[in-house]
């Protein structure tokens, strides 16, 4: 039975909007550093931005990282599956379940 009902993000307007909201979130954000007094602990924080670009480097490195572990964690197709057929061998033969 194929579901055919239409979802919120279907609608490529509705995409737009949600990226417009977006923008304009980032937009407000950006004005509110200059308006809002944080307390900073360390001098970086002064920078205009540094939360941004903190968070930008921290999302690259993430990235970075797990495609680096992709490289060892990575696992065949039908790594499962040949675990199933090994078991099925040493119970000798095709028989579901007991």
């Amino acid at each position: 039975m194929a579901d055919d009902t239409k979802h919120f993000f279907d609608n490529p307007a509705n995409v737009q909007r949600v990226l417009y909201l977006l923008y304009f979130c980032c937009a407000i954000l950006f004005v509110l550093d200059f308006i809002i007094h944080r307390h900073m602990l360390h001098a970086w924080e002064e920078l205009l931005g540094f939360y941004a670009i903190y968070g930008f480097i921290g999302c690259v490195v993430l990235v970075l990282v797990a495609k680096w572990m992709r490289t060892f964690l990575m696992r065949d197709e039908d790594y499962y599956d040949r675990f199933e057929l090994d078991q099925r061998e040493l119970d000798g033969g095709d028989h579901v379940g007991r």
